[in-house]
């Protein structure tokens, strides 16, 4: 398969090696601009760039502003960088058709997994429907779970919930983020949802359930 194109956008170049270097690791092909004017004729220059990673601060052309231009004509997905954790961006960037939104300082390794999550949902990093992690092998296609090579159980809403997870892990995620990915942003129920699937799903993966994690006052993450 070819390598995927990611455009880094960042004014500091400092930051944008440091950002490059660990996509480069995963075997992306990256390419870089150090203001948005340049940012925007590379993206209609290349045509197949599969994601953006956005500052906001820069000169020339803002990340809002380039934003706005590449969505005018496509879809490609956008992750915003920003110094500010100020909410009113936040929703901003999300009007705007963001796809995600990451404060700086950040981890690079937290960032590669999100590129990575979002490929993945676009259907841009579909070489293989099997995910393994920490002994458990999830196969999308199949819609089959092993554990150490036996088959788990799982109803349809606990194998996307774990899909998820693995998909996402070492992210921790926000239940009010898994209620809009697992069950849609058109699921009016209760957040406690969400805790019940996953004390059945921990259950069913005896000792795997704890690389379900829980954060207190927020969610949960993966970690194997």
């Amino acid at each position: 398969m070819d390598k995927l194109k990611i455009l880094v956008v960042d004014d500091e170049s400092r930051m944008r090696k440091l950002v490059r270097d660990f996509l480069v690791k995963q075997n992306f092909d990256v390419l870089e601009a150090g203001d948005g004017e340049e940012a925007v004729d590379i993206f209609f220059r290349e045509k197949d760039i599969a994601l953006i990673i956005l500052d906001v601060m820069m000169p020339k052309m803002d990340g809002w502003q380039v934003c706005r231009e590449i969505r005018a004509y496509s879809k490609v997905p956008i992750i915003m960088l920003t110094a500010k954790s100020d909410e009113r961006d936040e929703l901003q960037g999300f009007d705007l058709g963001v796809d995600e939104y990451i404060t700086k300082p950040f981890s690079p390794k937290i960032l590669v997994a999100r590129v990575e999550a979002i490929l993945r949902r676009s259907n841009l990093l579909t070489n293989e429907d099997i995910i393994s992690a920490g002994g458990i092998e999830l196969n999308k296609s199949a819609h089959q779970v092993k554990i150490d090579g036996k088959d788990i159980e799982l109803s349809f809403k606990e194998f996307e919930l774990l899909a998820y997870f693995m998909e996402n892990q070492g992210i921790a995620l926000s239940r009010e983020k898994i209620l809009n990915n697992v069950w849609n942003y058109d699921y009016f129920g209760d957040a406690r949802t969400i805790d019940t699937h996953v004390k059945k799903l921990r259950s069913k993966l005896g000792e795997k359930g704890e690389l379900i994690k829980t954060i207190w006052g927020m969610g949960y993450k993966f970690e194997p």
